[in-house]
């Protein structure tokens, strides 16, 4: 229970379904970054919430500390950066931290299952259970789950993925005069203020922060930028050079600190590695399947090979703009995950 409204109706959906129900609040970004104004899933407000939603609710309510584990949530959003990648540490966190200290819990309570406020669905495929897409359109956040222990899914719970809009989420929280009925989502990285992160790169990994030259893809110099870090794969704006035709980020190099720009069918591309796999489905051979590149984009139809016991390939039926190095490959089986990767 985050002090959201998305796992405040879950808790009371698990009620209503007849389970004896048990809320947990993890305390991870702001205490585990130091980082003035992060937000994390631990403000006072957001603690608050979560206990008056509990008290509301009538169930117990446990505070975990985890900012030790989330520590490591970090260095590796840093390291990232400094590789010329662009992390995405909600995945990280689900995997290492929030669904491990559940899990953990349950067990020294003797709790059967897990829950959280994910848009997203427990399926069972072939007597095994299986991450499937949330029903409520533009909400699915299947994606960052990806990475989950395979034999975590049998315990898990998400019961408002089965909701098929997100305005009803906000409708029960309404009819139950929950507190947080009218509570924003959360938006951004929370551990970085309003999604700037140079603060936590110059603690973490400086020399991300290295300036450098903008060039083109003959090795022209454009211009020059303060920290190889503030871009991304297919970014535009903000690029600080004047070229006569809309340029695009297509390269970043950390060992020179250079940053390579040109027009947008060089930041296209209809293939792409894939390393660090978690499969949550038996997969061998190759066969076809959509793959998505990003959280907000939407997958897009390939075929995937596997090329070793972490590691396959996704050749892609019509080229793909922006596929980024540090982000996760995410393959379904129409609305069921079956694994996925960090792209190369």
């Amino acid at each position: 229970m985050s002090g959201g409204v998305d796992s405040s109706v879950a808790a009371w959906l698990l009620q209503q379904a007849g389970y004896e129900v048990t809320g947990v609040f993890l305390c991870m970004g702001g205490a585990a970054s130091g980082l003035e104004g992060s937000r994390g899933c631990c403000s006072h407000q957001d603690a608050a919430d979560a206990r008056r939603v509990a008290d509301k609710l009538g169930i117990d309510l446990h505070v975990l500390n985890a900012a030790a584990d989330f520590e490591a949530i970090i260095r590796d959003f840093a390291d990232q950066y400094a590789r010329g990648r662009t992390p995405n540490p909600c995945i990280h966190c689900n995997a290492w931290v929030k669904f491990a200290r559940l899990i953990a819990l349950a067990d020294s309570l003797g709790a059967g299952w897990v829950a959280s406020g994910h848009h997203a669905r427990i399926a069972a495929i072939d007597a095994r259970a299986a991450v499937a897409r949330g029903r409520a359109a533009g909400k699915d956040q299947s994606y960052v789950l990806f990475s989950l222990a395979k034999d975590h899914l049998t315990r898990m719970r998400l019961p408002v993925g089965e909701l098929a809009d997100k305005s009803e989420v906000r409708r029960i929280a309404r009819s139950l005069d929950l507190p947080v009925h009218d509570k924003p989502d959360s938006q951004d990285i929370c551990f970085a203020a309003d999604g700037n992160y140079a603060e936590l790169l110059a603690r973490y990994a400086p020399q991300a922060l290295r300036p450098g030259d903008i060039i083109d893809s003959t090795g022209r110099v454009l211009g020059r930028h303060e920290g190889y870090a503030r871009f991304t794969i297919g970014q535009r704006r903000g690029l600080g050079v004047a070229a006569g035709e809309p340029m695009y980020v297509t390269h970043i190099d950390p060992d020179s600190a250079t940053v390579t720009i040109g027009p947008r069918e060089q930041v296209m591309a209809a293939r792409l590695t894939a390393s660090g796999a978690n499969w949550h489905a038996d997969v061998n051979g190759q066969f076809d399947a959509t793959v998505q590149i990003r959280y907000n984009h939407a997958a897009a139809a390939a075929r995937v090979r596997i090329t070793g016991e972490d590691t396959f390939e996704v050749q892609f039926v019509h080229p793909l703009a922006a596929i980024t190095p540090g982000q996760a490959a995410v393959v379904y089986d129409g609305p069921i995950l079956l694994g996925g990767g960090w792209i190369d």
